[in-house]
């Protein structure tokens, strides 16, 4: 299914309501390339039709419109859900098995519960539930769009307190990305407890102070 030119579409959930599934739900994480803080995801069912306009990749909105999105999407969903997997949790994991659960935890907090999951990305969940994974699903799926609206606020939000307590990694304004602010704060201060220390220029720099 390729991307809508326009955005993405309720197309493929519409298909599966017309198979038989009542309660599609679009499945999507956030963070999964930072250095520092959770991997979050989230999990939305929306009713059709939908009347919020301008749902999209929340890699193409602007912080503010994000915020704006994410409320109404709260307000008006069928269910929607939002949950993390920790920085401890990736190192022992890895990033994949972390976003994994992250997104596990998401579906499992819907209420109402779902009876069809759309995943982005290529990989399916450990789950019960009938499911398909679905590549650059929040370019295409508007569930799925919404859920990745919900998770990147829900992270930026987490990012943001966490600078009030570690203000020399400035996770304000990276988000916990390895910009060249943030590596030279690491250069400079050495990981924090909500760094990845399993992620290569953390790892690096543990060594160099004698912390791993």
């Amino acid at each position: 299914m390729p991307a809508a030119p326009h955005g993405p579409s309720l197309a493929l959930e519409r298909r599966l309501v017309r198979e038989g599934f009542r309660l599609v739900a679009g499945v999507d994480e956030v963070g999964r390339g930072c250095l520092a803080g959770p991997v979050v995801a989230a999990a939305a069912v929306l009713p059709d039709p939908w009347q919020v306009k301008g749902v999209n990749d929340s890699k193409k909105l602007d912080p503010a419109r994000r915020r704006v999105l994410a409320a109404a999407i709260k307000q008006k969903a069928v269910a929607w859900a939002v949950a993390s997997a920790t920085p401890t949790e990736i190192d022992s994991l890895n990033i994949h098995r972390a976003s994994l659960l992250a997104m596990r935890r998401a579906v499992n907090a819907l209420a109402p519960s779902p009876d069809y999951l759309l995943v982005d990305g290529r990989f399916v969940l450990e789950h019960s539930l009938p499911q398909e994974a679905v590549t650059s699903g929040d370019a295409k799926c508007l569930s799925v769009a919404a859920a990745s609206i919900l998770a990147k606020v829900e992270r930026d939000g987490l990012m943001q307190a966490l600078s009030w307590v570690w203000p020399q990694y400035h996770f304000a304004a990276n988000k916990g990305y390895g910009t060249r602010e943030h590596q030279e704060a690491l250069r400079v201060h050495g990981p924090c407890p909500v760094h990845r220390r399993s992620y290569a220029p953390v790892a690096q720099r543990s060594l160099d102070l004698g912390l791993a």
